[in-house]
């Protein structure tokens, strides 16, 4: 009676936004470390945090890996 129905993006939904959201999450924060701005406008810092970028940085790092893990399985 009723069509099967397919899940959006398939049953693995949750471990890819994990993946697309830790992996920004590592590369972001890496990046506002290793290479700050030339010119920071007005107001904005002209380093980021280190401490809070990297640990920003590894808490990316454990959802990326997470997520890998669980699209491995």
């Amino acid at each position: 009676m009723f069509a099967e129905q397919t899940l959006f993006l398939g049953k693995n939904l949750l471990p890819w936004l994990l993946l697309a959201l830790g992996g920004a999450l590592l590369v972001g924060n890496l990046l506002a470390v290793i290479r700050p701005p030339a010119a920071p406008k007005d107001g904005e810092l002209a380093r980021a945090p280190v401490r809070r970028s990297l640990t920003m940085a590894a808490a990316g790092l454990v959802a990326t890996v997470w997520a890998v893990a669980s699209l491995l399985r």
